[in-house]
């Protein structure tokens, strides 16, 4: 049975083996031959009794142990690196894994080519985005950053202000020209409204607010989806109403090729934050993450540029 002082290193091994995907790019980066990735592998698993990989003559896949087994193993490492570099004083360059997630469109358009130049100043920091249509959990222990829109219900977190962001009302003209433009909020009870089935919202609820005063509508329509790009196309093509953050929609606005909708009535917010567990508020490369990301969208340009793009 292995001892506490080789378990990192078991750890490091099976990490490094399911992200290159092969024994012998292990073998490669290790400087040793297949057959000693294999069998260490099976050491390992021996010790664990469970099966960790299956195995073919073409591919590698985490079995479920396996997949439980890495993502424990991957947060230990990363506490691991924290530990060293709180210890070894606040001027140690950030390193090691740093587990991402943002909305799609969002993710894909900003948040990717941010990480790329992140990389390029910490080349220690491995980055892992994914991309989710709902964001997960905050609670769970699957990412060490998330980029959020609009409230924050999770105290348990930590979170860093990003940037400001509406949600508004807008439909093609054509459209409006057809079924008439609404004149107060009751008035989208009549309207065509394209659902989006994301995160934990109520569906089909619209809040919009006056002064002090927040009047609730039920609407209906007959497309819904949970892709907001995918509802920012149906809109285009004048199926209806839609609520859309204003980084997703502005360009359209500015082309007139969309009109916005009760503009003097507000939505819920969709400011932009990053989200971090509090265990990792000593962590270099999460703090270094977050400081970038913060510094990126702190600049007027970019949120002008942002605005006029859009995702």
């Amino acid at each position: 049975m292995s001892t506490p002082s080789s378990a990192p290193s078991e750890m490091a091994f099976f990490s490094m083996l399911a992200r290159l995907g092969s024994f012998s790019a292990t073998a490669r980066e290790l400087g040793i031959t297949t057959p000693a990735v294999s069998k260490r592998l099976s050491q390992m698993e021996a010790r664990l009794r469970v099966q960790l990989l299956n195995r073919t003559t073409r591919r590698i896949s985490l079995t479920p142990e396996g997949e439980t087994y890495l993502a424990h193993a991957r947060r230990i490492l990363a506490d691991i690196d924290d530990m060293e570099q709180m210890v070894s004083g606040a001027a140690s360059a950030p390193k090691g894994l740093l587990r991402v997630n943002a909305t799609l469109g969002f993710g894909r358009s900003h948040i990717a080519p941010l990480i790329s130049e992140f990389i390029k100043l910490h080349a220690q920091v491995q980055v892992q985005l994914q991309l989710s249509v709902d964001p997960p959990p905050l609670a769970e222990d699957a990412f060490d950053v998330c980029v959020r829109f609009g409230e924050l219900p999770d105290t348990r977190v930590l979170a860093r202000y990003l940037a400001p962001n509406r949600r508004l009302l807008c439909a093609t003209p054509a459209y409006l020209a057809s079924h008439g433009t609404p004149r107060v909020p009751n008035d989208l009870a009549h309207h065509n409204c394209i659902g989006i089935r994301q995160g934990g919202e109520a569906y089909g609820t619209w809040r919009l607010s006056q002064g002090k005063r927040t009047e609730t509508v039920k609407v209906r329509g007959n497309l819904s989806t949970n892709d907001g790009e995918i509802a920012v196309n149906w809109a285009l093509d004048g199926h209806g109403i839609l609520m859309r953050a204003e980084w997703d929609i502005a360009k359209y606005l500015r082309s007139g090729r969309l009109l916005q909708v009760l503009e003097n009535y507000r939505l819920p917010p969709a400011d932009i934050h990053a989200v971090y567990p509090q265990r990792h508020q000593t962590s270099v490369r999460v703090r270094a993450f977050v400081d970038f990301l913060a510094s990126h969208f702190d600049q007027p340009s970019i949120r002008a540029e942002g605005l006029a793009s859009a995702w």
